[in-house]
């Protein structure tokens, strides 16, 4: 076995599963972005730390989903026609 090369596990996701992953990915980022702007807004110190936080999960969540359909393929359909 080669050390150079990492080990990373690759996983098959129906073409369904991956859509719904990629649309999640959008929501997180635009939420963050729209986090992010509305600090501006707050004013007590404990709500924009609270909301901050909020704003590292989403984009470390929607990161965390990216990495994995990096690492994934997508399954091909089941032939229509058994052979």
């Amino acid at each position: 076995m080669n050390s150079n090369t990492p080990d990373v596990e690759s996983f098959e996701i129906s073409p369904r599963f991956r859509q719904s992953i990629e649309e999640r990915i959008v929501r997180l980022e635009r939420d963050a972005q729209a986090d992010e702007l509305a600090l501006a807004f707050l004013v007590h110190e404990d709500h924009i730390r609270r909301h901050r936080r909020l704003v590292v999960v989403q984009r470390t969540e929607a990161l965390r989903m990216r990495l994995f359909l990096d690492r994934s393929r997508s399954r091909l359909p089941r032939p229509m026609i058994s052979l």
